[in-house]
């Protein structure tokens, strides 16, 4: 059959509630024409993030009701680690509250500055958004390193997630290894688009690791995405499971950072995974600290029974193909309108070239958050800017870029061609997109909260 159907039935439903253009207008004045402002009752389809804003399946709503809610050596934790343990090979592991305080963990332990003064470096294929806040926080540099194809939208090479290996090494050689605490690798990298890494750069990245006696770590949140396109695009894979290859993935790394409200397929948690016995027992210490004990992580035993769960059916790969094809099919309609995205589409989100959709707008009048403010008005679409808002003002981005994010099992086919449709009216509509300038944002990771006028 050429159709692929969601694998699941739905049980429950939550109501939308429509609204008008007149009143989307209103409520995006009043929220400065910021998205993340917008209360959540007032958005049509909501493509913000797919972070935490997945359908969680019978089986995890079942396992809420197991959770061992016991302080320490809670049931649910072990069966979680039992469950990482088969899927990743890492037997140390921590349980958080979500992605970004395992990254806040790791690098407040091996971030911040070397003995002569000089900043940490720690380079990454691509650098998310919270990588970089938490990197920079602890006084270290974080260092982009993509391949050359990934800055082309048009360029449909089938890994453009990839890490530049030369430019590893001539990095190693400019700064020094012993200003490198490990290296980073994004997979699926989301700030290249959701762009998949190979297997063979995977293996080429721990091989200079390897020579240069660094650690390999991986910020996995979306590692069954991109497990699923190495079986799908890379030679000599197609046999194999999903859940093999993620196991080779994970065992070339030394460590892990898992935002699992992403293929962990549950609204909170995350994980941290270490290899390392003297790291990981400062890990440890400090979680106690910071986050809760370490069989609970600042998690209730119940969000530990549903990630479990989750972790589980993630490599399903009737569930992969859907969730893979979702986002393909939305990106066809938008290229079959002219709408340039970045090509192929990827693992999680359909990424818009804002600066091709609204040439008229000068960068410094921030094109991709014009673009989210006139999907919300057209549509009730709520997305995200990832251009030069997020950016930050001592950074210029490689792209002005509009990020449309797949929930997970949330939206059905009519859905998305609404958003398709909504997004083809704004196109049509483009020369009536209004710049904007920043009236107040904070230093750090403005894009939250900053708050905007119309220029």
């Amino acid at each position: 059959m050429k159709t692929i159907i969601e694998p699941f039935r739905i049980k429950a439903v939550e109501p939308i509630r429509m609204t008008t253009v007149a009143e989307r207008c209103r409520i995006l004045r009043e929220a400065d024409f910021n998205p993340f402002l917008i209360h959540a009752k007032d958005v049509l389809i909501d493509l913000l993030t797919d972070s935490g804003a997945s359908a969680m399946s019978s089986e995890q709503w079942a396992g809420i009701m197991r959770g061992d809610e016991s302080y320490a050596g809670s049931e649910s934790f072990w069966r979680l680690r039992a469950v990482l343990k088969d899927l990743t090979g890492f037997e140390q592991v921590l349980p958080t509250h979500q992605g970004r305080a395992s990254e806040r963990l790791l690098f407040e332990l091996i971030g911040g500055r070397c003995g002569d003064g000089s900043p940490k470096v720690v380079p990454n294929n691509a650098h998310f958004d919270t990588t970089r806040a938490n990197i920079e926080h602890s006084g270290a540099e974080a260092v982009n390193l993509p391949i050359l194809e990934a800055k082309d939208p048009r360029n449909r090479h089938p890994f453009k997630g990839n890490m530049d290996v030369a430019g590893l090494e001539s990095l190693i050689a400019r700064v020094g290894r012993d200003r490198i605490p490990l290296v980073m690798m994004t997979i699926t990298n989301n700030t290249s688009g959701g762009q998949p890494v190979s297997m063979e750069n995977l293996r080429a990245v721990r091989n200079v690791c390897d020579r240069h006696r660094m650690p390999l770590f991986l910020d996995a949140c979306r590692f069954a995405e991109n497990a699923y396109f190495i079986k799908q695009r890379e030679a000599g894979q197609g046999q194999r499971s999903v859940k093999e290859i993620a196991r080779e993935m994970f065992g070339m790394a030394d460590g892990s950072t898992i935002s699992a409200k992403k293929d962990g397929l549950v609204n909170i948690g995350g994980l941290l995974l270490i290899r390392d016995k003297e790291l990981f027992q400062r890990a440890c210490n400090l979680l106690i600290l910071t986050e809760g004990f370490v069989t609970y992580g600042g998690l209730a035993g119940r969000d530990l029974e549903a990630m479990a769960q989750g972790l589980t059916e993630v490599v399903e790969e009737d569930y992969l193909g859907y969730r893979i094809r979702s986002v393909e099919y939305l990106g066809e309609k938008l290229l079959k309108a002219g709408i340039q995205i970045i090509e192929p589409p990827g693992g999680h989100a359909i990424y818009i070239d804002a600066s091709h959709f609204a040439p008229h707008i000068p960068r410094e009048q921030f094109p991709g958050q014009a673009l989210v403010c006139g999907l919300y008005r057209m549509g009730g679409i709520r997305s995200c800017e990832i251009g030069s808002v997020m950016a930050g003002p001592k950074r210029v981005p490689e792209m002005e870029l509009v990020r449309l994010a797949l929930p997970r099992r949330v939206y059905t086919q009519s859905h998305f061609d609404y958003v398709a449709e909504a997004c083809a009216e704004v196109f049509a509509k483009r020369g009536e997109l209004r710049g904007l300038r920043i009236v107040e944002a904070p230093e750090v990771l403005r894009h939250f909260t900053a708050r905007f006028a119309e220029v």
